[in-house]
């Protein structure tokens, strides 16, 4: 059996839906970090069934934005001396820049280098996000 032992400092993304633990992991580029990361899939819930965990040592600098973009249901606690001192309800942010890239072949964004993508929240239900350059509708759930 694997123990996962608690976190001194750092961060406990939780209750993440099942196989978007990877996805977050990913889109953060965790394995470049120097610091412990513990990702564990399909883990026990009580309230979900089954859920995905991220924690993270140290590090206390991560993009939430891009976090509640892959799972807006999912909780970011921020734990010091091994204690919970504050618990985040994450939501889809209005703006996104910088994540999302856009689909559109000849859309701004992907044909210059320098230009930082941008989407704005067009459906909050549906997770859909719309171009700022080219309008391009983004599905995030695809």
């Amino acid at each position: 059996m694997i123990e996962i032992t608690s976190l001194k400092n750092g961060i406990v993304i939780d209750h993440i839906k099942p196989g978007l633990g990877i996805k977050i992991f990913n889109l953060l580029n965790l394995d470049q970090l120097d610091d412990e990361v513990a990702l564990i899939l399909n883990a026990n819930s009580s309230s979900q069934g089954k859920k995905d965990i991220v924690k993270i040592a140290n590090n206390l600098d991560i993009n939430l934005d891009a976090v509640s973009i892959i799972d807006p249901s999912a909780t970011v606690n921020f734990i010091e001396e091994e204690k919970v001192v504050e618990k985040k309800q994450l939501e889809l942010p209005e703006v996104s820049k910088g994540i999302l890239k856009c689909q559109n072949p000849t859309c701004v964004s992907t044909t210059e280098r320098n230009i930082e993508s941008k989407f704005i929240l067009i459906d909050k239900k549906e997770k859909m996000y719309k171009c700022a350059y080219c309008d391009h509708i983004y599905d995030v759930e695809e």
